[in-house]
């Protein structure tokens, strides 16, 4: 299994900012000193071309950001303030989920210590995501004719809107998300499946959503390649979440996942997506989790 990450670049925020940027160093470092990966299954991200964005993002959009001239609004609305280190660091996040996927493809299964950046739009970032990973990985392997079809999973508590917008009336993508129906966006966008979810949901409630859904999603999708967006915000202990799932029930939502991709002999992609619980530990042994569950069943 190779992992890529790209916490090697730095994006500088402003005091108390509550966007978690150093959660990427610290899980890649807790990941080798717990022996669940070895230094030689890392890579590091390489940026991603231009061109290669352009297949999902709008020219206008990429001007702003490669010239540092979002509007007042725009910053708003992304969440992190422009610099050239967020654009090159976000560059690196697109570039490890895109080495993550074509490595899935010839292991079986691989993953990026980052990317499931889902709320990024073709013209417009949002939520602290800059650039949607999963979208252009996906449009840069159809462009590439290493895949025809693809399903996206995505369980992190906060709707995959970007991602549902990108996709919309594209039948070669089933994106599957779900999340938080009162959690933000407050303006949801239409998957090819949603499941909202009532504050306060608990581990069996949840499960029993999943294990509904996902065996209809991936018979539908027919897929050759699944991404799994495995943020670990419906985690009781996240600040942002307003969900209650215990870190056993985090598990057994990884293991549902990969054991169905596993029997199905479906290559899967694992980015991180979102994880906002203080203190930070709980969010870093919910993404260890996922990591230890991808690797017992993927053996």
């Amino acid at each position: 299994m190779r992992v890529f990450h790209c916490d090697q670049y730095v994006v500088p925020l402003p005091p108390g900012h509550r966007f978690p940027m150093e959660k990427y160093r610290l899980l890649r470092e807790l990941l080798l000193t717990r022996g669940v990966l070895s230094p030689g299954r890392l890579r590091a991200s390489e940026p991603i071309s231009r061109e290669d964005l352009e297949r999902v993002h709008t020219p206008r959009y990429l001007d702003a950001l490669w010239t540092g001239t979002l509007s007042e609004a725009e910053v708003r609305r992304l969440g992190f303030p422009w610099s050239e280190d967020l654009l090159v660091r976000s560059r690196a996040s697109v570039g490890g989920t895109l080495g993550a996927a074509r490595a899935a493809l010839e292991d079986g299964i691989s993953g990026n210590l980052a990317g499931g950046t889902h709320h990024a739009f073709p013209d417009h970032g949002e939520g602290y995501c800059v650039f949607n990973d999963i979208a252009v990985a996906i449009r840069a392997l159809q462009a590439e004719r290493r895949i025809q079809r693809v399903v996206v999973v995505d369980l992190d508590v906060h709707q995959g809107n970007g991602t549902a917008a990108v996709f919309e009336g594209d039948d070669s993508v089933f994106t599957f998300s779900i999340h938080g129906e009162h959690n933000f966006p407050f303006r949801k966008q239409r998957s090819s499946r949603d499941v909202g979810l009532p504050d306060g949901v608990d581990d069996r409630a949840y499960l029993d959503v999943l294990a509904t859904h996902l065996p209809e999603v991936l018979e539908a999708a027919g897929a050759d390649l699944l991404f799994y967006q495995a943020g670990v915000d419906p985690l009781a202990e996240d600040a942002l979440g307003r969900l209650s799932l215990t870190h056993a029930g985090m598990r057994e939502r990884d293991r549902l996942v990969l054991e169905a991709a596993w029997h199905r002999g479906l290559p899967l992609v694992l980015t991180l997506g979102g994880g906002y619980a203080k203190p930070i530990t709980a969010t870093l042994e919910a993404h260890l989790g996922t990591y230890e569950t991808a690797l017992s069943v993927f053996r």
